[in-house]
């Protein structure tokens, strides 16, 4: 086995409960964020490299985490978003042939901190139990009192903004340039293969930083509009949701993936809240009322909007709910082509259940292209 006498390391939650294990590596570090877990079979490398999931730990629920490498295509952004690392066997050794470069050599160009030998099991149903909270992971396993310390100084992540953190500083493009419709992207966070789905359906997207106001998405003169998925608290997003509001007004087309879905609901009035431990993994089962069907569906959320101020909000319709737990997991507004859904049809690897919802969006872009034309 590589790294013989690998060093020792520990989870330290901010309730005081502590994991042990052993680093990745023989490495020494140390990280911070919030502690949450994934239930997914595979997709670790595009999970690591999500900007939804920036400022977290991950919880790898799989018992083994690196067995197929890493391949510099599968990637959902440019870096590593993950704070840090935690799962139960670690492979140093890959054995896929289209990989380029071990997990190891992923995680150590990422400069990522990871632990492994960790009982996951008992770690992922504490944090069932009592919920998401922040954490530590560090080789510095005798010195307990000054991780304590230094914890107790990392922000919740209820009130906190991220987008910041992970969006485009300059606008760009994306797809061919002629291309039949135009899409304007808000970048709160968006990952790539969401942008390969649009334009593999006949977009050219033009990316926009997170707090663009909405002139200057207009300004493009664009067919229709996306907001993205993303890190952090919704209702910090006061630009994005003030975009959003403007967006509406236009009976443009607006489709809305995950944290753009809650920025869609804030802008109707609709609150949002955090959740005991969120949704994470490829295996969720979410009900389209619409249609009476099941889904199998890819998610990773800590937030939901509020289903009570939705049901009763004269504007919009609940179109998806969760199985396990009735949360909402879709909307669309009665009198626009505006709809979100708090899930990603985009998910690879995942399922494909929910890809309709581009071609949906395809659809009510279609349509409105056309009543402009006979107009």
């Amino acid at each position: 086995m590589k790294y013989q006498s690998r060093k020792k390391a520990l989870i330290l939650l901010s309730d005081g409960t502590i994991f042990y294990g052993k680093s990745v590596g023989d490495k020494e570090g140390t990280a911070f964020g919030e502690v949450c877990f994934n239930t997914g079979m595979t997709g670790y490398q595009e999970i690591f490299t999500d900007p939804s999931y920036f400022g977290q730990l991950m919880v790898t629920t799989n018992a083994h985490i690196g067995n197929y490498g890493t391949n510099k295509d599968e990637v959902e952004s440019d870096s590593v978003k993950i704070s840090g690392l935690i799962c139960r066997n670690f492979s140093y050794e890959y054995s896929r042939p289209i990989a380029d470069s071990s997990l190891e050599d992923f995680l150590n160009d990422n400069n990522l901190f990871a632990i492994s030998d960790v009982d996951t099991r008992a770690l992922v149903n504490y944090i069932r139990d009592n919920g998401a909270m922040n954490a530590v992971i560090s080789s510095r396993v005798d010195d307990i009192d000054g991780l304590k310390e230094e914890l107790s100084k990392v922000p919740s992540m209820e009130g906190l903004e991220l987008s910041s953190k992970v969006s485009t500083k300059q606008p760009y493009f994306y797809g061919d340039e002629n291309a039949t419709h135009k899409i304007a992207a808000l970048d709160i966070g968006i990952k790539k293969n969401i942008l390969r789905n649009l334009a593999k359906r006949g977009a050219y997207i033009k990316v926009f930083p997170y707090n663009t106001p909405f002139e200057q998405l207009a300004d493009w003169n664009p067919d229709a509009y996306f907001i993205s998925n993303g890190p952090g608290d919704p209702e910090p997003l006061t630009d994005a949701i003030a975009t959003a509001k403007e967006i509406i007004k236009t009976n443009k087309p607006l489709f809305g993936i995950c944290l753009g879905h809650q920025v869609i609901a804030l802008a109707n009035g609709v609150s949002t809240y955090k959740m005991h431990n969120g949704h994470r993994g490829i295996n969720h089962p979410i009900l389209n009322l619409l249609t009476g069907k099941g889904e199998i569906t890819s998610q990773n959320h800590g937030f939901a909007i509020n289903k009570k101020e939705t049901e009763t909000h004269p504007d919009l319709e609940i179109t998806h709910v969760h199985l396990n737990d009735d949360t909402v997991a879709g909307i669309r507004m009665k009198n626009k082509d505006v709809f979100s859904v708090q899930y990603h049809p985009e998910a690879s690897p995942g399922p494909h259940d929910a890809d309709y919802l581009f071609d949906d969006f395809f659809s009510l872009i279609e349509k409105t292209s056309k009543q402009t034309v006979e107009v």
